[in-house]
């Protein structure tokens, strides 16, 4: 009978990298969480989708909406995480509300390559219309939940179906632009 070797070792994410924990009490060192950069694509997907094309400045709004949208969400997570973890009869220090905005700042970021694919839209052929940039927000919400299943170590058949999880999400957000007709 043969005994078997030790699993093979996932690389963790070092500390300036998109989805690295924040080492503390609240956040183990060792932790693979792209929470924030799937729920911040899927937000970033919800603001484009609800867009209109028929602003004065369709392009620079929707940057605009994406960029503030991610940093009150942000903002908002920050804020619920520390009143939620607060110690009866204990301030909060602003150590502790810095470690907790940096582990939810995938948020905001989630909002820049969408963000980005507004600005580039008509250079790339892609006109007024958000399309471009919801796509973006799309793949970039399947291949954080993909990559973040990944590097906890999921078998691939968990790391596609989390993929393809974020994908019909992001799909019925596009069924919604459509019915909608924006």
């Amino acid at each position: 009978m043969s005994v078997p070797g030790p699993a093979p070792r996932r690389r963790v994410p070092g500390p300036s990298e998109p989805g690295a924990a924040v080492p503390g009490p609240d956040f183990p060192e060792k932790r693979t969480d792209f929470t924030g950069a799937v729920y911040g694509s899927m937000l970033a997907a919800s603001v484009i989708a609800a867009s209109s094309a028929d602003e004065t400045h369709p392009r620079l709004s929707l940057i605009l909406l994406l960029v503030v949208t991610g940093l009150v969400f942000w903002a908002a997570h920050v804020y619920a995480h520390i009143a939620g973890q607060r110690e009866a009869g204990k301030d909060v220090t602003f150590r502790q509300v810095r470690r907790v905005g940096r582990h939810e700042w995938p948020i905001v970021e989630a909002a820049a390559l969408p963000a980005l694919a507004v600005l580039a839209s008509p250079w790339l052929g892609a006109g007024e219309n958000a399309w471009l940039a919801l796509a973006v927000a799309i793949c970039q919400q399947v291949a954080w939940a993909a990559l973040g299943a990944h590097r906890a170590g999921a078998r691939p058949r968990q790391v596609v179906a989390e993929g393809a999880v974020n994908l019909v999400l992001g799909l019925v957000i596009v069924a919604a632009k459509v019915a909608v007709g924006h």
